[in-house]
């Protein structure tokens, strides 16, 4: 055997870097959101059920579980947002206030769709199914044998080949089983918690701007009436 003895003299204390600080949050659905990751593990987390409110909601909820961190906005390192799809109105929010802080703290802000957060840490081929509601559904494919892009779909067109070994998660899984045969499972990570941990693995890798997923053309249409001549 060898033994190296090291001098004294030449040990240092050495400064590891902090881990990233990243808040994620989300309100694309009947909830409103937020966790908070350190390294990439959640150190705080709120999930609040409600149908609205989210605009009035979602600041206290961020502020309640930084203060409950000890930290504060200007220690984050990045942000992750729920970018859809979903309610239209909820989308907004969260990504507009994801838009709004990444500015003013000059700090990254990652967009992550609820479909990929959903599959997230689970293995094999998944497909996560939403309720697009009016008898359709949103859905996308991960790790599956052929690609299944986001979309939108009428259940009454929904057709795609079977696939061996699928998991299917989310409140439509009941649906994607019955068409491919598949499993159903829960979502391994709550809505937030995945954002993060995602956005945990991205944000610095300069992300784009995060944008809303809309997989169905909004509700509100242009007036049919001509516009008014001023005299």
């Amino acid at each position: 055997t060898c033994c190296v003895t090291i001098s004294p003299k030449w040990l240092r204390c050495v400064r590891l870097p902090p881990k990233p600080l990243i808040l994620a949050f989300d309100t694309s659905a009947a909830h409103c959101a937020a966790a908070l990751l350190s390294g990439g593990e959640v150190i705080g987390a709120v999930h609040e059920e409600m149908a609205k409110g989210q605009a009035e909601s979602l600041f206290p909820i961020l502020e309640s579980v930084l203060k409950d961190a000890g930290v504060n906005f200007q220690d984050l390192s990045a942000l992750g947002v729920g970018t859809g799809p979903g309610n239209f109105t909820g989308v907004r929010i969260s990504v507009s206030a994801a838009r709004g802080l990444a500015l003013s703290l000059g700090i990254p802000a990652v967009g992550v769709s609820l479909l990929e957060a959903a599959a997230f840490g689970t293995d094999g081929p998944v497909i996560t199914a939403f309720d697009a509601r009016r008898n359709a559904v949103y859905f996308q494919g991960f790790e599956t044998p052929y690609e299944i892009p986001s979309q939108m779909s009428d259940l009454t067109d929904l057709s795609l080949d079977p696939i061996d070994g699928l998991t299917c998660i989310g409140p439509m899984a009941d649906v994607m089983v019955e068409k491919l045969n598949g499993t159903v499972a829960p979502a391994k990570y709550a809505p937030a918690s995945a954002v993060g941990r995602i956005a945990a693995m991205r944000w610095d890798k300069q992300p784009t701007r995060p944008a809303p997923l809309y997989l169905r053309a909004p509700d509100a249409l242009p007036p049919s009436d001509p516009p008014l001549v001023i005299l």
